[in-house]
């Protein structure tokens, strides 16, 4: 009977002689960040839980190794012609950081809608900034045309095996500090970070299993992978994996070396924030809470193993942390929102806020509704906001409020 041959695994542009390479080309000029245990999170998830702080790099994402690696690896010519990539993230700061500190011109193109302080910041690390178009394709398309004029080098975000190979330097340094790690969770946008830490990942002495995160709302790689066509799009939290294609090289290497993909909600990403900040005290942005957003979303997936979670980065807008913050502390029943029918009467409000006193419960901001509402025109709705202790001293006070005769309703969240 004839030999059944096995297709051979394909040959990937990566091999982790090139992120060991990359890790000693680059490691002297880039922040060795820790990789610690969290004592909270690991009781919090059933999981031994290590964090990699890679929000403490310079720019604060570990966008910088393959933006480095990249960089060193270009002929002098290519380094006096200059640099181009576009982005409106930490690609854009990563590649320009670099490039100044090595003296590479960089023009970074960004869309037009760009906030401006990532504009600032850009600029700020040496780089000329283009602003082209209303969508990052259009910027894309724009820096493709310059690159050809003015004969710049394009440093592709993602699809690139040098790219690739700075990026699998994370994971050769968990591995270094933490050599127990049996799983590896990893953001994915473009999918460049866990091709090279998957690289890594299966070079090890004994098994460990790579774990994809992406968005609900931008599941593109798992669209890939699983052959579905769930749609890319909407206001997610982590805009730095938000993309809607994944790249070639990426999703070939996706493909082969990665076990699964976990898709997660904005809930979860906007508790994984929280969380983060509250109990490790550390500011990461909704792509550096993937990782740990999947932990908490599915917990019995991870029980029982060690875990290793990337917080790839932390620049977050301080307006959209601070609503972060305030929202998850009203999910917790910490801050709330209570609308309280009233008859338009003196002392009314005066009696309502004695039971709050009596219940202990800080009254925020009051807002009365005299005209706006379906109430009879001695009638009004006030809303009061208010903070308690937790969920069970807001529902003794709701609990005061009814059995003294006021119609309370708590506002909810979306």
């Amino acid at each position: 009977m004839a030999t059944q041959i096995k297709p051979q695994p394909e040959t990937l542009p990566v091999s982790i002689d090139d992120v060991r390479t990359a890790h000693a080309r680059i490691r002297d000029s880039i922040v060795r960040t820790p990789t610690l245990i969290s004592r909270t999170l690991s009781q919090m998830t059933g999981a031994t839980v290590y964090l990699k702080f890679e929000n403490l790099q310079f720019t604060a994402a570990y966008k910088e190794r393959g933006a480095l690696n990249t960089l060193l690896q270009l002929s002098e010519e290519a380094k006096a012609k200059g640099v181009i990539a576009a982005s409106a993230g930490n690609h854009a700061q990563g590649l320009a950081y670099h490039a100044n500190r090595l003296g590479v011109p960089a023009t970074i193109v960004m869309p037009r809608n760009t906030p401006t302080v990532k504009i600032v910041q850009t600029e700020g690390h040496g780089a000329n900034v283009v602003l082209e178009g209303d969508t990052f394709d259009a910027a894309y398309a724009h820096a493709r045309v310059l690159e050809g004029e003015r004969g710049f080098t394009f440093v592709h975000p993602f699809d690139d095996p040098r790219i690739i190979a700075g990026q699998g330097t994370v994971a050769i340094e968990m591995f270094e500090d933490v050599p127990s790690i049996d799983t590896l969770v990893t953001p994915i946008g473009g999918g460049g970070l866990i091709s090279g830490m998957a690289t890594v990942a299966r070079a090890q002495p004994k098994p460990v299993e790579v774990v994809g995160v992406e968005a609900e709302l931008f599941p593109s790689m798992y669209n890939r992978i699983n052959g579905t066509d769930m749609p890319c799009a909407g206001d997610t939290l982590a805009e730095g994996i938000a993309v809607k294609e994944p790249g070639g090289i990426t999703a070939r290497m996706v493909a082969q070396l990665v076990d699964d993909i976990l898709l997660v909600n904005e809930r979860s990403l906007e508790e994984a924030v929280s969380l983060l900040l509250q109990i490790e005290k550390t500011v990461v942005e909704g792509a550096g809470a993937a990782g740990l957003a999947a932990l908490l979303a599915h917990p019995g997936r991870f029980a029982g193993k060690t875990v290793g979670v990337v917080l790839c980065g932390g620049n977050i807008d301080t307006r959209l942390l601070a609503n972060v913050l305030l929202r998850d502390l009203a999910r917790s029943g910490r801050l709330a929102r209570l609308r309280i029918r009233l008859q338009d009467q003196p002392g009314a409000l005066f009696n309502v806020a004695r039971i709050f006193d009596q219940e202990r419960i800080n009254i925020i901001e009051v807002y009365h509704q005299r005209v706006f509402t379906t109430l009879p025109a001695k009638g009004l709705i006030t809303d009061i906001e208010c903070e308690a202790r937790d969920a069970a001293h807001l529902h003794r006070l709701i609990d005061a409020l009814r059995a003294a005769g006021y119609d309370t309703t708590p506002v909810e969240l979306a």
